[in-house]
């Protein structure tokens, strides 16, 4: 078993230094990935928590692809003007997304050399990890004096394969936590869906419904006998719970996220409280 170990922990630290090689450009020393080997090279890597990316020509010559800011602010998108120069191609709709500069590097190799083999397959989902926390007054459990407690959420959530992706699946696990006033906790396993309708570069707007959850509840009350009585239940629900929420992208691979979690469920019922379930988040992608 040990042995086995060690044999697959040096293969794993041989792949990662065979994945990577170090170069030195304008005088800085950099370990940098080769995402694609072509007439063009695309490499890249995260470096103090900045993601870098860089192109060598067939001479060996290597341009970091830049988008600075200007006076004003705004980006300036040299990386553009860089690759149009290089490929001859419109860089219109390019992104600085590794998984956007694949796509077109990986178009100008294709048909610049007839020899090139594509190293790249087409992505055909992306993952973000979210966590989060709010308050809930639990909508559809009797509440009567519609009291409030904490929550706190994680999240990993499914996305199309491309920039701006519309449609999403998420799997989500909270936990909402009793108080004094109101001895109900539950700990939450869901699975949903989401649509963006509004969808920009900087943020979206989306509707979601979560279609099956899982749920492990405790509550205290008290029985006719003046007796405090613990109630452990577990219940399966497919209920149909929408809400919607907003991504705002604060970095180049991260966003700020907030989430009306459960506004309404079509199989479930309000306890006679208006929902108030909000959550601030984080989410990276993966």
């Amino acid at each position: 078993m040990k042995k086995s170990l060690l044999i697959l922990i040096l293969c794993l630290a041989f792949q990662l230094n065979h994945s990577q090689e170090t170069y030195t450009i304008n005088g800085e020393t950099l370990e940098l990935k080769t995402e694609i080997d072509g007439k063009l090279d695309l490499l890249w890597n995260v470096i103090d928590d900045e993601y870098r990316y860089f192109v060598r020509t067939e001479n060996g010559t290597i341009t970091e692809l830049k988008n600075t800011r200007d006076e004003n602010n705004d980006y300036k998108e040299e990386y553009k003007s860089t690759l149009s120069e290089l490929t001859g191609m419109s860089t219109d709709k390019l992104k600085l997304t590794l998984y956007s500069l694949r796509a077109y590097i990986d178009a100008y190799n294709s048909s610049a050399d007839p020899n090139y083999t594509s190293s790249t397959t087409e992505s055909k989902a992306q993952f973000r990890l979210g966590f989060s926390g709010g308050i809930t007054n639990n909508p559809f459990v009797g509440n009567p004096e519609n009291k409030k407690t904490p929550m706190i959420g994680a999240e990993l959530e499914v996305l199309e394969g491309h920039d701006m992706p519309r449609h999403s699946g998420f799997l989500q696990a909270r936990q909402t936590f009793d108080s004094d006033d109101f001895p109900y906790s539950t700990t939450e396993f869901s699975l949903g869906y989401r649509f963006r309708f509004v969808n920009t570069e900087t943020f979206s707007i989306y509707g979601q419904v979560k279609f099956a959850t899982l749920n492990l509840s405790n509550a205290t009350f008290t029985n006719e006998s003046d007796m405090e009585v613990d109630v452990n239940e577990t219940s399966f629900d497919i209920p149909f719970i929408f809400g919607v929420g907003s991504d705002i992208k604060v970095g180049e691979n991260s966003y700020i996220t907030l989430i009306y979690g459960e506004l309404f469920a079509a199989f479930l019922d309000n306890q006679g409280n208006f929902s108030t379930d909000i959550a601030i988040g984080y989410k990276f992608n993966l």
